[in-house]
């Protein structure tokens, strides 16, 4: 069953940022990740406002995310990406 990533970030160092953003595409794909969502206009619907950043990364299930995020690659990715953003990250399970 297909699991996702949900990442809320709120970027504070757009170039240190932008820096991140290169390196993630390959460390996703390599554990057959793909983005869903990546950014973009949000409109809040309902409740608070969004200000952040959402991300949304499809796994082919959540051992793969798993996989993904605590993996060496992303560990080093993770590092760029510090001074530059906060971030909440939730993995969870899709359907079929």
């Amino acid at each position: 069953m297909p699991a996702y990533i949900i990442a809320r970030v709120s970027v504070t160092d757009w170039d240190k940022y932008n820096e991140y953003i290169k390196v993630t595409p390959e460390i996703i794909a390599k554990f057959g990740g793909r983005f869903i969502v990546r950014g973009g206009e949000t409109v809040t619907l309902e409740g608070p406002e969004e200000k952040w950043r959402i991300v949304v990364v499809e796994f082919p299930d959540l051992e793969k995310a798993k996989e993904f995020y605590y993996s060496p690659e992303y560990t080093d990715a993770k590092k760029i990406r510090e001074g530059a953003a906060l971030a909440q990250f939730v993995a969870l399970e899709g359907i079929d």
